[in-house]
């Protein structure tokens, strides 16, 4: 390390002004509270405080800033209005929120290192195997004091909650071609692979076949995600402008809306679901799709895609950690789940999840 004698960065920081060591991390967050909320009575109201409070910050913020840069960072502009940032305060604020960033991603990342803390993300089909994986583990967090944090998660949101550190371990389904180059970089639990099928409330006449190939789409009028995994097929096989290419009679953002629209019949045309989640309206476990058939899309296109359904973590990571680690516990407790249902099912049946919740996929 460079010493004060070689003009490192040690005489710099012992030359930090008296104003800017008096800055504390609360005034930050205030700032950017106020930023975001536009006025210190809102900021006051999220934090739980009086307006008089915030507001003192916010004054001697102004009175340091304007003695360090030659302007203050806020100025009001009348009750009611939203508080003026000035050119130094848009500066100040925006690296104030990068601070606080920073240093609670540092926070998390020792804490999870440490194995004080993990986060887990889910969607809402897989939730329950993760609670039934959570219970096997649940003692023993308790007694070490582990804290596991939950996130709802949607599928497309899955692999970069892992790669931006949302969330040390997912559970749900992704898109996959064969040679699972868009797994590279994450340890993988398989559940199961499958492709798509049709949920449809077309008669037999209209629509009778038990399986159509992805050529038929176009003649169809569809029901589709506006986002996600399934978007993800329909760009893939009909290009990134497939809406142009395909009769979509409606968008929707939950399956069970679109189980609705067609069971109801407002809308007459079919739905494109992965085959779990067939499997699951077939069954009756999701009771939204009772009365409505379900026909096999045969992918077509080359190269083929599958739906695969597990858990997800950072590559390497798992092998960094001890076997006590909050993330190994956890992940074996999911390879125990995994085996349990294996076993349930019986070899001679292809693997589908659990028969009381399903992992559709």
């Amino acid at each position: 390390m460079p010493s004060a004698a070689s003009g490192g960065p040690v005489p710099g920081l012992l030359d930090i002004p008296g104003p800017l060591l008096d800055t504390t991390m609360d005034q930050l967050r205030t700032l950017v509270l106020v930023r975001e909320l536009g006025t210190a009575l809102a900021a006051a109201r999220r934090l739980g405080r009086e307006q008089s409070s915030v507001q003192k910050q916010l004054d001697t913020l102004n009175r340091n800033f304007a003695r360090l840069c030659g302007e203050p960072l806020v100025v009001k502009q009348g009750r009611g209005k939203d508080v003026l940032f000035t050119p130094s305060g848009q500066s100040f604020v925006d690296l104030a929120g990068r601070t606080l960033d920073e240093w609670l991603d540092g926070v998390r990342d020792a804490r999870r290192v440490r194995g004080e803390t993990i986060t887990v993300g889910t969607t809402r089909f897989t939730l329950e195997f993760m609670a039934n994986a959570g219970e096997h583990v649940a003692e023993e967090f308790a007694r070490r004091g582990v804290e596991m944090r939950v996130l709802h998660l949607r599928t497309r949101e899955l692999l970069d909650a892992l790669r931006t550190k949302q969330a040390d371990l997912v559970c749900g389904s992704v898109l996959v071609t064969a040679d699972g180059a868009e797994l590279d970089g994450f340890d993988v639990l398989e559940w199961r692979r499958s492709g798509l099928v049709l949920v449809t409330n077309l008669p037999p006449e209209v629509l009778g076949e038990r399986r159509i190939g992805v050529g038929r789409l176009p003649s169809l009028p569809l029901v589709v995600p506006n986002s996600g995994l399934i978007s993800g097929f329909l760009g893939a096989w009909f290009g990134r402008d497939y809406r142009d290419e395909l009769d979509i009679v409606s968008e929707v953002d939950d399956v069970r809306y679109g189980f609705d629209l067609l069971r109801r019949g407002l809308m007459q045309g079919c739905m494109v679901v992965t085959r779990g989640v067939g499997e699951a309206a077939d069954d009756g476990r999701l009771p939204e799709g009772r009365g409505l058939r379900t026909v096999e899309l045969v992918d077509e296109v080359d190269p083929a895609r599958q739906v695969l359904v597990g858990a997800f973590a950072r590559r390497g990571e798992r092998d960094g950690c001890a076997a006590e680690h909050p993330l190994n516990l956890l992940w074996s407790a999911l390879e125990r789940e995994n085996e349990r249902w294996k076993d349930l099912l019986g070899p001679a049946e292809p693997w589908c999840g659990a028969p009381s919740s399903g992992i559709p996929g």
